[in-house]
């Protein structure tokens, strides 16, 4: 991808040093550094480090906002999102849902967190559309590839710290590490206070929480029929409602309340009074159909999963799900201990199984379930959710979990069309 950019001795910059010629200079990046070579060689007009660069792109002009967290931060940066536009700010979001600015779709799904001059590409987009706030979710495999580099960042924000991604950080240890690295410098943070395995330099720290002591605390809530809550800051205590569902997302809005909060220097209860108008984000908590109950969720952790199916408790559950190919093996039979704990019954299907035989992920799967007794196995995901939903009871809630909002399904390296959504409205002749 080449960028133009006016008055520069070059014409256009570029990462990729297979584009460079005598009038592309080739951006220097921690994550393409041992290309450098190859671009002098394909005639580069100049290696230009990418701290060199950020002025031009106008990142000096926009406060930009870092989330990361294994689970929520998809849900917080929208909420933030949300919540700056009704206020009345220009904002634009990046994510894994894609770019968003000013209350529009500006491009489609992409990586959570972009190459760097593809991020440093939408702030000058976003800056160029007159936004005053950029929202970014910052997933682990970013912070260790510095793709983040040369980004200063007005707020960082941690979500919690769960078990995801081990077939590229090896350990928990080494993921737990990478997250908190992104909080050890001096700028302002916002940290989840309930996250026993948070570590940050406390430095302009702020914090939030449910159940311990922080500088935004939940003082009481109900999560009857919608969510309602009364928040405590220092002596401001302000209530709040929104139509999210589970308590998991309690502390979703207490990040992006909080996170809204110190951004703006509005009054807390002029933040309070737009959050109900957050109507949450798509494949989050779902209900593609009231009766039949049927929900949808992008749940893919053994803690996320679990946070789910907790906020549906109270009901009787049949669980369909199963777990990404050529990823994290040692989360896969915790998913299977926890559905067969919360749900009445489980069916264990494909997810997107990539390269890996779909058969060896259901049995890693398998192995953290003992009593099988209400566990059913099929490959085909259609026919997985059509038995789910030809079994369901009156009262019974079926929970698709896994793809959320996605629209495909990776075999081998293919995306082919599938929604879960679809794939149930198709069945319950909804369309």
């Amino acid at each position: 991808m080449k960028i133009e950019l006016p008055n520069q001795s070059y014409k256009y910059i570029t990462e990729n040093s297979q584009e460079c010629d005598a009038q592309t200079a080739f951006v220097l990046t921690t994550q393409n550094e041992k290309y450098k070579e190859d671009a002098l060689k394909n005639g580069a007009h100049s290696i230009v480090p990418i701290k060199e660069v950020r002025s031009l792109f106008g990142l000096d002009k926009i406060k930009i906002v870092g989330i990361t967290g294994t689970n929520g931060k998809t849900t917080t940066a929208s909420a933030i999102y949300s919540f700056l536009l009704d206020l009345g700010y220009k904002a634009a979001m990046q994510g894994t849902r894609g770019l968003f600015m000013n209350d529009e779709v500006v491009e489609g799904k992409t990586l959570t967190t972009p190459s760097v001059l593809n991020t440093y590409r939408h702030i000058y987009q976003a800056v160029e559309a007159g936004c005053e706030f950029f929202i970014m979710e910052v997933s682990s495999h970013a912070i260790v590839q510095k793709r983040v580099e040369g980004i200063d960042f007005e707020l960082k924000i941690l979500t919690n710290i769960t078990q995801d991604h081990l077939d590229y950080h090896k350990t928990l240890g080494e993921y737990i590490a990478v997250k908190n690295s992104f909080f050890e410098d001096d700028g302002k943070k916002l940290i989840n206070k309930d996250e026993a395995k948070a570590s940050f330099n406390i430095s302009k720290a702020y914090t939030y929480g449910i159940e311990n002591p922080a500088t935004y605390r939940l003082m009481a809530y109900s999560l009857n029929n919608a969510t309602s809550g009364i928040i405590q800051h220092f002596q401001e205590i302000v209530p709040f409602t929104a139509s999210l569902h589970g308590f998991f997302n309690l502390y979703n809005l207490m990040a992006a309340i909080s996170a809204t909060h110190l951004l703006t220097g509005k009054k807390l209860e002029e933040v309070a009074d737009v959050v109900d108008n957050f109507a949450g984000v798509s494949g989050r908590m779902e209900q593609v159909c009231e009766v039949p109950n049927v929900i949808v969720d992008f749940a893919h952790t053994p803690d996320g999963m679990q946070q789910v199916l907790n906020a549906l408790r109270e009901k009787e559950l049949l669980v369909v799900f199963g777990a990404g190919g050529d990823r994290d093996r040692e989360k896969r039979p915790l998913m299977g201990k926890i559905a067969v704990s919360l749900a009445k019954k489980v069916y264990i299907t494909s997810d997107n199984p990539r390269y890996e035989d779909p058969q060896l992920i259901v049995d890693d799967i398998l192995s953290g379930i003992e009593d099988r007794s209400n566990v059913v196995v099929e490959l085909n995901r259609k026919r997985a959710i059509e038995l789910a939903l030809d079994e369901q009871g009156e009262e019974e809630v079926v929970v698709i979990l896994g793809k959320g909002d996605e629209n495909y399904q990776i075999i081998y390296d293919k995306k082919l069309p599938f929604d879960d959504r679809e794939v149930v409205r198709e069945l319950l002749h909804l369309k």
